[in-house]
């Protein structure tokens, strides 16, 4: 069995995390609005949410890439 053991580059670690956010921050806006039933607020909490998030995912996608935990070697 062949697997891929090369790291993520940079770019494609911020491209995914776009991605993420945008997922994520929908599905925030969406719950905090069903709950709270305040378009403003909700908003503000998806902005904040989206914020913090982002650069705790990029970082955490970045100190995995360090880590040869899990992976094989060919």
């Amino acid at each position: 069995m062949y697997v891929n053991i090369m790291s993520d580059t940079k770019s494609r670690s911020i491209i995914k995390t776009v991605s993420w956010r945008i997922t994520g921050t929908a599905c925030t806006f969406i719950v905090s609005w069903l709950i709270l039933g305040d378009i403003s607020t909700s908003g503000t909490i998806a902005v904040i949410q989206l914020s913090f998030n982002t650069v705790i995912f990029y970082i955490h996608e970045r100190l995995w890439n360090l880590s040869s935990w899990g992976k094989i070697k060919n």
